[in-house]
């Protein structure tokens, strides 16, 4: 089977690969799908990734977790640094995680990540937006277009991604330093920002993020706390 396979559309290319695994199809350690035209699109945490047709890319894939040394949270922290460092150097530009997986270049989220388990399998949703121009509904997206001015073609960037997570995640061991290297890239890390808890806004600073998926965050009026996804938000 080829490991890549495309469709002209299709409502989440998370659910099309999930389907493989969950009719029992029988599939190699590595398989990813992937479509410009995604039409239900699902985050993180039951989000909702909203994607304008032939202009971003919803790319998903599964691999066995037999192949995957290291726990849950650290393989999502890897992932997002791999994707990360893929985009970084195809642009030349600074890009920064936000806790826990989203893409933020000139303080637009231009990427966002779903991670699942299912059966023997780890499978991770991949948005990236490429050349979309107009987020009027969505102020604190943007694309690779309108942050750096780059034009990338939609499939030879999909082919060039897709060979480097292959690569990368088929060849090479998943290194000690996870959580340091994910630390050295975190948005907002030791800057004063404004945070929300409780519907309440304040002051604080991100001092890092652990192997458990906690977001350490010194507040103005509370302290030095750690937070798990959804405890606390990051205003930007």
């Amino acid at each position: 089977m080829n490991s890549l396979i495309y469709y002209k559309n299709c409502a989440s290319t998370q659910d099309e690969i999930i389907d493989f695994i969950n009719t029992n199809y029988l599939i190699e350690d590595f398989l990813a799908v992937y479509t410009f035209n995604q039409t239900k699109g699902r985050g993180q945490y039951g989000n909702i990734w909203e994607t304008t047709p032939e202009e971003n890319l919803a790319y998903s894939f599964a691999i066995k977790t037999k192949n995957i040394s290291v726990s849950d949270i650290l393989f999502n922290y890897y992932t997002a640094i791999l994707i990360r460092d893929f985009i970084a150097n195809l642009t030349q530009t600074g890009v920064k995680i936000k806790w826990p997986n989203d893409l933020i270049l000139k303080n637009k989220k231009i990427c966002g990540m779903l991670f699942e388990k299912r059966k023997n399998y780890f499978i991770v949703g991949i948005g990236i937006n490429i050349s979309q121009k107009n987020f009027e509904n969505l102020p604190k997206a943007g694309s690779l277009l309108t942050q750096t001015h780059l034009n990338f073609d939609l499939k030879t960037f999909t082919e060039s991604l897709h060979q480097y997570i292959l690569k990368i995640l088929t060849q090479k061991p998943i290194p000690d330093n996870v959580v340091e290297i994910y630390n050295t890239h975190l948005y907002k890390k030791n800057e004063i920002a404004v945070f929300e808890k409780n519907k309440i806004r304040q002051n604080g600073m991100i001092e890092n993020a652990d192997e458990n998926g906690n977001l350490w965050v010194d507040l103005e009026n509370e302290g030095l706390q750690k937070f798990f996804h959804k405890e606390i938000e990051l205003l930007y």
